[in-house]
């Protein structure tokens, strides 16, 4: 099964001066999000396969319009992140069905790598509720100056039978970050820790 798109948004967030302070380069977070119809709305159903297969489609999809939006090449990304909200005749279930066992593997191929768990977040909502969207580095979790968040907000997504369903992706951590750990220079990405 197809997703079925009724829009496409994307944005893209550049820090330039933080505290009083520049930041050069910017900073820089695009979030790129779908708004699709949710097709088991409204019922309980027991195979969830066609919305995984939804996922995978959006993983690479949205990955790409993100990596696009910022200008770099894939293996200048530097942090990922995912997150659904489905409307009220869906179920938490569905968001986690598109997010979980196959978005993961094509946003990936959009950025090189990503050897570290993409985090995620779901929940249910209506139009014009925002969705956030957890950011952590792409090769090693334990990189904290890439624990990070985007939001995400569409006036008219989601409608009851709808998915709005985004993926974000950096070319940087947070502006000024200094509270130690790992750094995106150190990273090896073996493991997806380190």
């Amino acid at each position: 099964m197809s997703a079925k798109i009724r829009k496409i948004a994307v944005n893209v967030e550049e820090t330039h001066i933080e505290i009083g302070r520049a930041i050069s380069p910017p900073t820089r977070k695009a979030v790129a999000v779908a708004v699709i119809e949710n097709p088991f709305a409204g019922a309980y159903t027991e195979d969830l396969s066609a919305l995984m297969e939804i996922g995978a489609e959006l993983g690479a999809l949205l990955g790409r319009r993100c990596v696009e939006a910022l200008g770099i090449t894939p293996a200048q990304a530097e942090s990922y992140g995912k997150s659904a909200m489905v409307g009220e005749n869906g179920e938490l279930e569905h968001a986690a069905a598109i997010l979980h066992p196959k978005l993961g593997a094509p946003l990936r191929a959009e950025v090189e790598r990503g050897a570290a768990l993409v985090p995620s977040s779901k929940k249910m909502g209506s139009p014009g509720q925002v969705l956030d969207v957890p950011l952590g580095h792409k090769d090693a979790a334990y990189v904290r100056s890439h624990f990070d968040g985007i939001e995400v907000r569409l006036n008219d997504a989601p409608r009851r039978n709808e998915i709005m369903v985004a993926v974000a992706v950096t070319d940087s951590g947070r502006p000024l970050p200094r509270v130690g750990g790992l750094t995106h220079e150190q990273a090896e990405g073996k493991d997806g820790l380190r």
